[in-house]
């Protein structure tokens, strides 16, 4: 591959698609933009951002199953800022690698077909991914393109951590805890390396709309907090976390409820949103003086701080928590709801420090440090990709 030109990301949710621009730059990848579709708004547009500037594009083109219009405006629209015939490659984030793939790999008719058959661990997620994929394969079929797995990072956790007390036939076809978000934790523990490197117990907290906790010994995932779906774990902005299944039977048993209907309540109508029926923004439920929205916040700070607790016994101690994503970077209110209730710990968080968004915001006295690190789950795809295409 050349040592030169473009390298675009595109890490795709259940609504959204978040692009990243990189320069390849002296056998780096270096982000000189980015830019955010969510498909949600209306009307559609390409929200850019270069350097200091920002901008708002409209997209006219109509969503599509196969959203070649969308793409293609698209890449019309990032010419103007940038040289897209430079692109050489593209590096999806795709959420479900099941066990085949633990690792990021080059993309080819083989490798999207075995994507497609897992759709049905990731039925919110990976027809998405795999829009895009097969999209660029289309209108661009000279781009290389390479597939990260959310899912590879937790490849490294022992079987016990993985299984459910479930027959061991069911098991063995797959049914067991896999762990999500892998690309954020995958940065953030090359980001502690860097910026704290004496920290080997880490249980790291990726809150943000969809929300998750993962447990670092010295970089290598021990335990996720999310299992075999992204409804796992802690509650979320509409999602419930951990729910007893006796509740679904009993949804489809006495109330009769359709396994649509399930499905819609389990992800769309839970969470943060269900308990407060006001919203499912950490933002707008800390704003609001209702006491279910105060009831809603306060189930999320109990959850992850009993999360953190839990992933402390599968790491044998703990040494930090890191809050990242977009909650755990930016609302100070939420960390200092989750470090209260670990204060048992002998964990103490400075009130400035944690105001400020400040990278350390423990105190010297803490028995355990609480740090704040911005995520970049594109950077991770990114190189991965240029790794891949390098022969890496």
């Amino acid at each position: 591959m050349s040592s030169t030109g473009l390298l675009l990301t595109f890490n795709t949710g259940s609504s959204t698609v978040k692009i990243g621009i990189f320069a390849i730059d002296g056998g780096k990848a270096r982000r000189i933009g980015k830019g955010v579709i969510d498909f949600r708004a209306e009307p559609l547009s390409l929200g850019l951002v270069k350097g200091s500037q920002t901008f708002e594009r409209p997209l006219m083109a109509e969503v599509t199953e196969d959203l070649h219009g969308v793409i293609d405006e698209t890449f019309a629209l990032l010419a103007d800022h940038f040289d897209m015939t430079a692109a050489r490659a593209a590096g999806h984030r795709v959420v479900h690698g099941g066990d085949r793939f633990t690792r990021a790999i080059a993309l080819d008719a083989t490798a999207i077909d075995a994507i497609d058959a897992l759709t049905p661990l990731a039925p919110l997620h990976q027809p998405q991914a795999l829009r895009f994929i097969r999209a660029l394969k289309h209108l661009k079929p000279h781009l290389a393109q390479t597939a990260s797995f959310d899912t590879a990072f937790h490849a490294t956790q022992d079987d016990l951590v993985r299984r459910f007390a479930i027959p061991r036939t069911l098991h063995d076809e797959g049914i067991k805890r896999y762990g999500f978000h892998g690309l954020s934790y995958k940065f953030i523990a090359g980001e502690l390396r860097r910026k704290a490197p004496r920290a080997a117990k880490v249980v790291v907290a990726h809150l943000g709309s969809g929300a998750s906790l993962c447990a670092l010994d010295d970089g290598v995932s021990r335990d996720c907090s999310m299992g075999f779906s992204t409804l796992d774990g802690i509650p979320m902005a509409t999602r419930p976390g951990w729910l007893d299944p006796g509740v679904i039977l009993h949804l489809a048993d006495q109330r009769k409820q359709s396994f649509e209907e399930i499905e819609d309540l389990l992800y769309h109508r839970c969470g943060l949103l269900g308990v407060s029926c006001i919203s499912a923004d950490t933002r707008e439920l800390l704003k609001d003086g209702r006491p279910q929205a105060r009831q809603a916040v306060d189930l999320f700070t109990l959850r992850i701080a009993g999360e953190i607790g839990r992933m402390a016994v599968t790491l044998n101690g703990l040494d930090a928590i890191v809050f990242t994503a977009g909650i755990g970077e930016h609302q100070p209110e939420i960390r200092a709801g989750v470090t209260r209730r670990l204060s048992w710990l002998g964990l103490a968080i400075a009130e400035k420090a944690n105001a400020a968004n400040d990278f350390t915001i423990s105190t010297r006295e803490s028995s355990i440090a609480a740090h704040v690190i911005a995520t970049d789950e594109e950077q991770v795809i990114a190189d991965e990709a240029l790794s891949l295409l390098r022969g890496g």
